[in-house]
């Protein structure tokens, strides 16, 4: 087979030559002979295509051994007129080039049997080498054991740095499962991921992703996904936002504003939720103020025909107010109840038999709970808006507290009420109200509930004084049973927020002037914080501020994990309400007083002084203080009222900012 490839590759060698040396003799004597050169070598290049198609012929007519000799100077001369014709051609440098190839062995009809060839000798080289190593293998079989871990290991990162892309996302996982998994992640998890590849940035950046982690941390509760282009920096913008208002918060930084009442009326009860406020006065009237507008005119809120034509009003005793509804309650035991929305004429009304001791509206759902001596009352609003009573029961004694358990929204709504020394849990769905608990001479000072415990204080009195002082008992909404037994103080429990708390947590005050922290999980104390010297009214806490107010009229700002207090203001009267948002702080005071003697100059003039009317102050801590447009009310006043404020908070007028001094009024 050598020795016919090389005779193939002689003849090869020959043609060329003979066919350059005749290019020159023909180029010298007549360079214009073109046409029948050009027929000639159409014809030559026709048979050698045609050879191409049929390896076999060409093999036997132009290679075989007996022609091998026979390649003679008529066939030169013909390869010669082809040369010479190529010469003239404008297609030579192909035909040169074929020929090349079949002389390297690129397109030669022998490659298939030169590859077989190769490839026999192959196998027959690898089968000895197999006896060889089958020899040896006993040998180096300790070695070859010390060398399999890194020779795997070895494999492995060659494997790893072959990859470019991530198969299990990419190829075999789909994307919405890919996505369910993502959604475990926290943001700095996301942004370690999005490092990984592009197609794991592509996930970490879904929209999805980011708009339930912006609704999670409470923000946007009502958006959807398509409301936001790039939920990523709208959580980044929050984020930004928060970190800014708990900075204002801590360094009393912000806006304050007094909700005031002109008709000279005592003020008798104060509730708040979002960005409503809702007042009752002596004079019998209720006015509803939006906190999103506070320099609006407040909404009087008319009352019923049967209170409005009475001479003289009834005082106004409870009012309450949720996203939708506000609802106040008077001495002559009516009801009304107004719509937000709408405010005017009450869109629902009753009246009870004597003075109504407790009033409750959920935060959640349309319900209120109303109690007149010991006859307790719920009413609820159906589908179309229309309010119709659940429930009328009795107890054996006069109900003092009145609270709604929260986060029951389309079940049935569940009441907590506080009766002398007995605890009960009512449901509409059963006959008679579950007593949850009842000791002899151990009345109950303060109630409170939570979608899942409810909470009380427990007063000890005559010869159950050595057993540990006055505690707070927790008990299951569910069960009915008791869970855990907070306290040891000698003071009454005066006040529990259970509701606002941090998860197993409960912020409560005592008249021996200290707000107290315990952990449900432990019973133990987790802060106690000297506050009031008069006791303490009213506490509200979340997961890093508490907020208190006491019988002297002092607000203090407290953070929980030093224990120690921010800032503090001061108004007359004894605080009696407390209620704050993650950006906003209403606090009233109430004075005790309803019908103040020698108020002014006669005391029969029914006007009270300003000094014994109460005072509701709206706290903002979100707005730029160093901006033109959120200058405090005090600053825009212009002085002609006869009348001063002390607001004791960090304010920021033009001047100062061109001074670089803060003072503090």
């Amino acid at each position: 087979m050598a020795d016919e490839l090389a005779a193939f590759r002689e003849c090869w060698k020959q043609e060329l030559t003979s066919k350059k040396e005749e290019q020159r003799l023909v180029s010298a004597a007549s360079p214009s002979r073109s046409t029948p050169g050009q027929s000639g070598h159409r014809d030559s290049k026709n048979r050698y295509f045609e050879d191409l198609k049929n390896p076999s012929k060409g093999q036997s007519e132009a290679c075989s051994p007996s022609k091998s000799a026979g390649c003679t100077e008529d066939e030169g001369r013909v390869g010669g007129g082809r040369g010479e014709a190529e010469a003239e051609s404008e297609d030579q440098p192909e035909y040169v080039s074929i020929a090349r190839s079949l002389l390297d062995g690129r397109t030669s009809p022998l490659l298939d049997r030169i590859q077989e060839e190769r490839s026999r000798r192959k196998r027959q080289y690898h089968n000895m080498t197999d006896v060889c190593r089958a020899s040896l293998q006993q040998q180096q079989q300790p070695q070859r054991k010390a060398k399999k871990d890194k020779e795997l290991v070895e494999q492995l990162i060659q494997d790893l740095n072959e990859v470019n892309d991530i198969p299990f996302f990419d190829i075999e996982l789909p994307y919405e499962l890919a996505l369910k998994i993502f959604q475990y992640l926290n943001c700095t998890e996301l942004g370690r991921c999005a490092q990984v590849s592009r197609a794991w940035r592509v996930l970490a950046e879904d929209s999805v992703l980011w708009f339930k982690m912006c609704v999670g941390e409470g923000y946007h509760q009502d958006a959807s996904v398509a409301d936001s282009p790039c939920w990523m920096s709208t959580l980044r913008d929050c984020r930004n936002s928060a970190k800014t208002v708990r900075s204002n918060w801590k360094n009393r930084v912000g806006s304050i504003s007094q909700l005031q009442f002109e008709l000279g009326k005592v003020l008798c009860d104060v509730s708040s939720c979002d960005n409503f406020v809702l007042a009752g006065y002596t004079s019998g009237d209720v006015r509803l103020w939006d906190t999103l507008h506070w320099d609006s005119a407040a909404s009087y809120l008319k009352a019923n025909g049967l209170s409005a034509n009475t001479n003289p009003r009834p005082h106004v005793t409870h009012v309450q107010v949720n996203s939708t509804v506000a609802a106040a309650a008077y001495e002559d035991g009516c009801v009304d109840l107004w719509s937000t929305e709408t405010g005017g004429e009450p869109i629902h009304h009753y009246q009870i038999p004597g003075r109504i001791q407790a009033l409750a509206l959920s935060s959640d759902s349309p319900v209120l709970g109303s109690a007149a001596g010991s006859d307790v009352r719920l009413d609820r609003a159906d589908d179309r808006g229309y309010w119709r009573t659940l429930c009328q029961v009795q107890l054996p004694k006069t109900v003092e507290s009145l609270v709604l358990v929260p986060g029951r929204k389309q079940q049935c709504p569940l009441a907590a009420l506080a009766a002398g020394e007995a605890v009960y849990l009512l449901d509409p769905l059963e006959e008679e109200p579950r007593t949850l608990h009842s000791v002899y001479d151990h009345p109950v000072t303060c109630l409170d509930a939570s979608d899942s415990n409810v909470a009380f204080g427990v007063k000890r009195t005559g010869w159950a004084m050595h057993d540990g002082g006055n505690k707070i008992h927790v008990y299951s909404v569910e069960t009915g049973k008791p869970t855990v037994c907070v306290g040891n103080s000698p003071g009454d429990f005066t006040c529990i927020n259970l509701r606002d708390s941090p998860p197993h947590l409960l912020v409560c005050g005592n008249k021996d002037r200290r707000v107290r922290v315990f952990d449900l999980r432990s019973g133990s104390s987790v802060a106690s914080l000297y506050a009031h010297h008069l006791g303490v009214t009213s506490v509200q806490a979340d997961d890093w501020k508490i907020v208190s107010g006491g019988e002297e009229g002092l607000v203090c700002v407290w953070e929980t994990r030093m224990g120690a207090k921010l800032w503090e203001m001061h108004n007359r009267h004894p605080v009696r309400h407390i209620r704050f948002n993650t950006s906003t702080l209403v606090t009233a005071n109430i004075p005790d007083d309803k019908s103040p003697r020698g108020a002014c100059i006669t005391d029969d003039d029914l006007t009270a002084h300003r000094r014994h009317r109460g005072v509701i102050c709206h706290y903002d801590f979100s707005e730029d203080a160093s901006s033109q447009d959120h200058i405090l009310p005090i600053c825009r006043s212009d002085y002609t009222e006869s009348y001063g404020y002390n607001y004791n908070i960090g304010l920021t007028v033009p001047y100062d900012r061109l001074s670089g001094s803060h003072p503090s009024h």
